[in-house]
């Protein structure tokens, strides 16, 4: 009896930990963001339901191309409940991405969610990178076509990038309000104030003088 009971408080931990590892599930039919509040919660204080609109549920714009005119070639177009007050508390965003011809979405990773694609048009050439482990640090990758569809696992780092002579367009869902981005090269060599680098000459295992010249440069953001 005693193993029975051992058994069901490992499987209420684990659903546990399942549950609190994404966006809280809601407690009422919505919860508009209220981005006027001057309240710090685990997320965005709910607007008076009384005064809840249509609009609050609503987001013009993403037919629309993102400017690729920077050095990535790439511009991300998010739509999290910062955009959207209606995501509040409903653990889902989404975001359209666009690349002009040899365009990347650099490494980077969403904290707090799983992230599926979909090519709308062109092709993608798109991976991610496995956690540590003791056969490394494991690269998938694929090449999408129009109407393909791929999975980064939540917290992992990934990237896509359009090797081809025209446009790619696709659209990004996140299992989180508010996904969040870390990417790699600006967390790195752009952090304000500035890595040292003599740890980060120690942790690439590069001269001092590499580190400072990449610290040098502007590390772009094209969300």
């Amino acid at each position: 009896m005693a193993s029975y009971a051992l058994v069901f408080a490992i499987l209420v931990a684990l659903a546990s930990s399942q549950v609190f590892a994404s966006d809280p599930s809601p407690l009422q039919d919505f919860c508009v963001a209220d981005n006027t509040s001057n309240v710090f919660v685990n997320g965005v204080v709910c607007k008076n339901p009384k005064l809840v609109k249509a609009e609050d549920f609503f987001y013009k714009g993403l037919d629309k191309p993102g400017n690729t005119a920077n050095p990535l070639g790439s511009k991300v177009t998010p739509v999290t409940v910062a955009q959207l007050p209606g995501l509040n508390t409903l653990g889902i965003s989404l975001a359209r991405i666009d690349f002009a011809p040899y365009g990347l979405n650099p490494p980077h990773t969403h904290p707090r969610a799983t992230e599926i694609l979909t090519v709308l048009e062109g092709t993608l050439y798109v991976g991610f990178v496995t956690s540590n482990s003791n056969d490394g640090n494991k690269l998938f990758t694929k090449v999408l076509n129009k109407g393909d569809v791929f999975v980064f696992p939540v917290g992992l780092i990934h990237f896509q990038y359009n090797f081809g002579h025209t446009n790619v367009v696709a659209i990004a869902a996140l299992s989180s309000q508010n996904p969040g981005v870390v990417t790699i090269a600006n967390a790195v060599f752009g952090s304000k104030p500035p890595i040292s680098d003599d740890v980060l000459a120690k942790a690439f295992q590069v001269d001092k003088k590499v580190i400072d010249y990449l610290q040098s440069q502007f590390w772009m953001d094209n969300n």
